[in-house]
């Protein structure tokens, strides 16, 4: 059968040291499958050459596609912009690190062949990281996969393919705290994994720090299930039971002893424990309040300054 087109979505921040050693191995792999190919890099408010270095990239190359946005809006929302502007009839997510290899897109596009619209890379090493990060990883998708009602396969990230239905259906998607590989689990299709060795990174510094990795989990946890909602409705039920408790235990003292004072200790630990729950309650009820409040201004995902198109002939959809 013949090649489809494919599209490479690259979200890019401060990869200066990066981009033109990506690009270059990009080429290498896409050139070699002897199909229409496009790749859209997304520069996502770079401070340092990136931008300048993807221009002189579009100037050279007429498979290249640039999108400057407005300023950062977070690597998720990124990779949307790439999806939104990308015109293949399959679309590879990959980063410009060149941790995932480019390589493995060939491969990807055998098991398109084969009926599978999302292809994803499960990383089966993760050269370069430290222990803890590996077990934080392990931790975020066991976590996740326990309170979410759409499981996500472990030790995977966004570097993945996509057929042109599933990239319309993550398109159809609006929301604002966005979790790619948790949207993609969600759609549905015809999905399998593939296994891969993840390389250490060559230059620059990860864009995922641990505070990113945070605020990517909460964003999971809260986008994908409601779990710790239905857990503060079970809290407040024992804690209930446990002041009914507590409200006999201070009536039998009361009426069958005469030391009125005893009590004070648990009463002291109960106000505290009662105190603490509340403004735990409040957080987790404030978190998804306010996600609500960021949907309901209906601002858009991102905004571009520019867009250098890709030069010539667009491709012939399936």
């Amino acid at each position: 059968m013949d090649h489809p087109a494919i599209s490479v979505v690259v979200p890019c921040f401060d990869e200066g040291e990066m981009i033109a050693a990506c690009h270059q191995r990009l080429t290498g792999v896409l050139q070699g499958l002897d199909a229409w190919y496009e790749i859209v890099y997304v520069d996502d408010g770079s401070r340092d050459s990136t931008l300048a270095i993807l221009q002189a990239i579009h100037a050279s190359d007429p498979n290249v596609t640039v999108v400057e946005l407005s300023r950062n809006f977070g690597h998720q929302t990124a990779v949307t912009a790439g999806l939104e502007i990308a015109k293949g009839d399959v679309v590879v997510i990959t980063d410009a690190d060149l941790q995932d290899p480019p390589e493995l897109i060939a491969k990807m596009l055998e098991l398109w062949a084969q009926g599978f619209e999302v292809v994803y890379g499960v990383r089966e090493t993760r050269e370069g990281e430290t222990g803890f990060k590996r077990w934080t990883a392990k931790l975020f998708y066991r976590l996740i996969n326990r309170l979410s009602d759409v499981p996500i396969p472990p030790d995977t990230g966004d570097f993945r393919l996509l057929d042109r239905k599933a990239v319309e259906a993550i398109k159809s998607m609006p929301e604002r705290h966005r979790l790619l590989r948790g949207m993609c689990s969600w759609i549905g299709f015809r999905q399998c994994g593939i296994k891969y060795a993840r390389a250490a990174r060559v230059a620059g510094k990860t864009k995922y720090p641990l505070n990113k990795m945070i605020n990517l989990a909460l964003d999971g946890v809260a986008s994908f299930s409601t779990v710790p909602l239905r857990f503060l409705a079970v809290l407040g039920f024992l804690t209930a039971a446990l002041s009914v408790i507590g409200i006999l235990y201070a009536l039998i003292v009361r009426l069958f002893t005469h030391t009125w004072v005893a009590g004070w200790t648990i009463s002291f630990i109960g106000m505290l424990f009662l105190g603490g729950l509340q403004m735990i309650s409040i957080g987790i009820v404030g978190e998804y309040v306010g996600r609500v409040y960021a949907e309901t201004k209906h601002r858009p995902l991102y905004l571009a300054r520019t867009v250098l198109e890709r030069r010539g002939d667009p491709p012939r959809l399936r």
